[in-house]
């Protein structure tokens, strides 16, 4: 079994130990399962391998859109404004 040393701030290293305790693990058995959750994660997203793997994408992406035209930015930008403000407490 190969032994890798990392270097990482303080906090981090706290904040991961605090984990590894809550799961009854060690830090070790932590960080091994935290980095095979991202290379699983990674394998699992979906890329395009050709120009017409990705046309059909967007092929398919523009027959489920319902017909209409679109808002113009205008009206986007009141709809983004009129969320910020209702998200807002008034003090």
């Amino acid at each position: 079994m190969a032994r890798i040393q990392l270097v990482m701030p303080d906090e981090d290293r706290d904040r991961f130990i605090h984990e590894a305790r809550k799961e009854g693990i060690s830090l070790s058995e932590w960080l091994r399962l935290a980095a095979r959750e991202r290379v699983e994660r990674t394998r699992q997203l979906a890329r395009f391998t050709s120009v017409e793997e990705l046309a059909e994408f967007f092929k398919r992406c523009d027959q489920s859109r319902e017909p209409g035209v679109e808002p113009d930015w205008d009206e986007h930008l009141e709809a983004m404004k009129g969320s910020r403000e209702r998200g807002v407490s008034g003090t």
